[in-house]
């Protein structure tokens, strides 16, 4: 029996052909699903003999509309996002899945409870879901996530939805991350108002209320809209007014409305030209966080006798550790 390959469902697929007639690449752009697992692996790994191939994933991408979901620990994220594919998915659009998940303290792999939860679409060949560790990363994502969803994006899936790990208010890497971004939040899980002041709620494009058949539902979506109404939350950089949806994926309720609304942001971001400031916000953190990854192997490795001399002058009052830092940048 043949391998599925993903069918999307777009007219603005890339046309422009592969630079080299590497066979994975090109498995990749037909969209074989063990090609795609297989080039997500490499673009986990850290081998320079990769960055090839990744970069002509990126060459490939820039087609899908990349969702943000995010929100504190038990807001549901993974039940949302199971509830969204489903819909999404029945409008003929493919969907690919990149689950952010704790690492393992063992293995330092992902501990894939967001895979279990998602165990009734897994199924799907026009779903595709990649589990990943964070691995010590800050922020919420892993380091490999915008790779990973290249390589959905290149192999053709329509809608790439990054489900953060949930780590709470320091987790607002998914702003530069994503084209749209959906902050969920759950009634009862302490105080509302100081949940909703959190720094992670001001990145939301589209805030969602989850577990709607609460009876405290109600009041966390009546505190988030009045929040919005003083503008105390909010990105403040575009004309888009932040909506309150509230929902329950269990029940599937709301989601109708939820996928309406992200069509609709996706379509805002097009026709007021928003679009390109949020492509350049995420290739600046890209760029960034590459120069990081650089210039960090390069200390540990090959300036590693550097660095340690820095640290015996350091350790004899020599010299400070800000100093220190520049000096072995100067060589670096």
């Amino acid at each position: 029996m043949a391998e599925a390959t993903v069918k999307s469902t777009s007219t603005t697929q890339p046309t422009t052909p592969p630079a080299s007639d590497n066979p994975l690449l090109v498995e990749v752009l037909e969209g074989r699903r063990k090609s795609v697992a297989r080039m997500m692996s490499l673009a986990e790994s850290t081998g320079e003999a990769n960055r090839a191939l990744m970069a002509e994933m990126h060459r490939h991408a820039g087609r899908a509309h990349v969702v943000g979901l995010t929100g504190v620990p038990g807001s549901g994220k993974s039940t949302m996002a199971r509830a969204l594919t489903q819909k999404i998915r029945e409008s003929g659009r493919t969907v690919g899945i990149v689950a952010i998940d704790p690492s393992s303290p063992f293995s330092g792999g992902a501990i894939l409870g967001d895979r279990i939860r998602m165990a009734d679409i897994t199924g799907d060949p026009g779903v595709f879901i990649r589990s990943m560790a964070t691995r010590g990363e800050l922020g919420g994502l892993a380091r490999a996530t915008l790779d990973v969803a290249d390589i959905m994006d290149a192999a053709g899936y329509d809608v790439v939805i990054i489900e953060t790990v949930g780590v709470g208010q320091d987790e607002v890497d998914v702003v530069q991350a994503a084209h749209t971004v959906i902050v969920v939040s759950a009634p009862g899980l302490g105080d509302e108002v100081q949940a909703i002041k959190a720094g992670v709620l001001e990145i939301a494009d589209i805030h969602v209320v989850s577990k709607s058949d609460r009876p405290d539902a109600r009041q966390t979506a009546i505190n988030l809209r009045s929040m919005l109404k003083l503008g105390s939350i909010g990105s403040g950089l575009s004309t888009w007014e932040v909506p309150v949806v509230s929902t329950s994926a269990q029940n599937s309720e709301g989601i109708d409305k939820l996928v309406e609304t992200i069509d609709t942001h996706g379509r805002h971001l097009t026709d007021t030209g928003e679009i390109e400031g949020r492509r350049r916000k995420i290739l600046e953190m890209r760029i960034v966080k590459a120069a990081e990854d650089i210039v960090r192997e390069r200390i540990l490795h090959k300036g590693r006798d550097k660095l340690e001399r820095l640290i015996d002058r350091s350790l004899a009052q020599q010299i400070d550790p800000y100093n220190a830092a520049a000096v072995l940048l100067d060589d670096s």
